[in-house]
C-alpha cells in the first residue's frame, strides 16, 4: 500500500465506514476489458486517475486479466526474488517494476484483476479501511461459490484454509491526490506454477491457491466478474450507471481540435458527488 502524501480527511465530506441506508448510491462507471498487457492497463489507470482527480468523471472499477507478468512492488526485497534478469531467463516471463505498495507477485490469464479508481475520502476513513473493504468484496464473492475466505492479521489479501492457509487473492494499492489506483487480484483459474519462482507477496512459505483448485473445476470468469462487480457496488454503495470498454474511455479522454474533453458520464448531475 503506497501513499504519495499523508492521507487527509476533508471535514466537508463526513465519513462512515458503512454508508447511511437512506443515502442514494453514487453513480459509478464499470469498465470491463479483454485481457490487456500490464503496461496498457497501467496507462489506462493513469488516464482514469487524471479524470477522477479533476472531477471530470465518476468513480470507476476496471475489471480485466493480464498476459503473464511479474510485477515488483515498492516493498520487494532481494530475498523475495532472484533478480530481474535471472527471473526472466528462468521463467520466460517479463518483469515490470510498479508504483504500487507490496512486494513481487505474478499475474496471468485466469486471474481476475480489479483496479478501482475512487475518490477515497468519499468511501473510507483511510487506506486501511479501504483495503478492509476490498477484502470484504472478495470474501463475499468467494462465498457465492461456497469458498470460505478470511483475513490474516497484518497480511493484506484474502486467504482460505485453517491450520495451513493459502492465499487466493492479493491486494496492493496506491493513493495519489486522494484517488486510488492498482487494487486486487483474485485467482480464479490461474496457472499457479509461476509463483514457484518467487516469494509471493514477500511472505515466506506462502502457499497460493485458486478457485479452480478448491472447487475441482473452473468457474466461468464472466460469472465471477459479474458477481464481483455486483458485490463491489453493494459494498461501496455505488450504482453502475455506465458500462463501457477501455477503448471508448481512452477516446473520451483524448483532446480533440474542438474541445479539450468529450464529456464522460457527467459527475455534476449527481448531487451526492464531490463539489
Amino acid at each position: 500500500m503506497t501513499l504519495d502524501q499523508p492521507f487527509q480527511i476533508k471535514t466537508a465530506h463526513p465519513i462512515s465506514n458503512v454508508p447511511a441506508p437512506a443515502q442514494p448510491p453514487r453513480a459509478g462507471i464499470l469498465i470491463r476489458c479483454e485481457p490487456l498487457p500490464y503496461e496498457r492497463a497501467w496507462n489506462l489507470q493513469r488516464a482514469c486517475r487524471t479524470e477522477r482527480a479533476a472531477d471530470r468523471c465518476e468513480d470507476l472499477l476496471l475489471l480485466l486479466e493480464h498476459p503473464p507478468v511479474f510485477t515488483v512492488g515498492r516493498t520487494t526485497q532481494d530475498q523475495h526474488w532472484p533478480g530481474e534478469s535471472r527471473l526472466t531467463q528462468e521463467s520466460g516471463i517479463p518483469v515490470i517494476r510498479t508504483e504500487r505498495g507490496g512486494s513481487i507477485t505474478y499475474h496471468g490469464p485466469g486471474q481476475l484483476i480489479g483496479y478501482p479508481v475512487l475518490r477515497l475520502y468519499d468511501f473510507c476513513a483511510g487506506p486501511k479501511a479501504y483495503v478492509h473493504r476490498l477484502e470484504d468484496v472478495i470474501i463475499s464473492t468467494l462465498a457465492e461459490w461456497g469458498i470460505a475466505g478470511h483475513r490474516r492479521e497484518r497480511l493484506p489479501g484474502v486467504w482460505v484454509g485453517g491450520n495451513v492457509p493459502s492465499k487466493i487473492a492479493s491486494i496492493g494499492v496506491r493513493i495519489s491526490q486522494g484517488v486510488t489506483t492498482h487494487g486486487f487480484a483474485l485467482n480464479v483459474c490461474l496457472d499457479l506454477a509461476p509463483f514457484s519462482y518467487i516469494v509471493p507477496c514477500g511472505i515466506a512459505d506462502c502457499r497460493v491457491t485458486s478457485m479452480t483448485a478448491l472447487l475441482g473445476e473452473a468457474p466461468e470468469m464472466s460469472a465471477v466478474q459479474d458477481r464481483l462487480a455486483h458485490n463491489f457496488a453493494q459494498r461501496f454503495h455505488l450504482e453502475w450507471t455506465e458500462r463501457i470498454g477501455p477503448d471508448r474511455f481512452m477516446a473520451l479522454t483524448e483532446p480533440s481540435p474542438a474541445t479539450t474533453h468529450e464529456p464522460l458520464p457527467p459527475h455534476a448531475t449527481h448531487p451526492q458527488g464531490v463539489t
